[in-house]
């Protein structure tokens, strides 16, 4: 447990009205281990700080994990921000390469 964790943001579309189409999106965190959701937040608007939101999170819930952090290319995983975030939390960072969403499987 909390040896390696993946990560996605998902947009999801829904109408209020006939003509009126809207965006949620989940920032979500699971561990490989055993599937568990580490952390999620759930905003509407796909941003930086919805995955760091998200990071936040599954750092204060897991204060004392140091997993390997596996994303897609996304972004918000490519900023220096985010790179910074993990750097602090003592965790490596793993990404999927150029074109090979399959890397991130187990989250997709």
């Amino acid at each position: 447990m909390n040896e390696k964790w993946v990560t996605d943001v998902t947009e999801f579309k829904y109408n209020t009205t006939v003509n009126n189409i809207k965006k949620l999106y989940l920032s979500a965190i699971l561990d490989l281990c055993d599937r568990r959701s580490v952390a999620y937040i759930i905003s509407d608007h796909n941003n930086n700080q919805l995955v760091f939101d998200t990071f936040d999170a599954a750092l204060k819930s897991n204060p004392d994990a140091h997993p390997i952090f596996h994303s897609d290319l996304g972004f918000q995983y490519t900023s220096a921000l985010f790179h910074q975030k993990l750097v602090d939390a003592g965790m490596t960072q793993s990404m999927s390469r150029v074109p090979h969403c399959v890397d991130n499987r187990p989250m997709e």
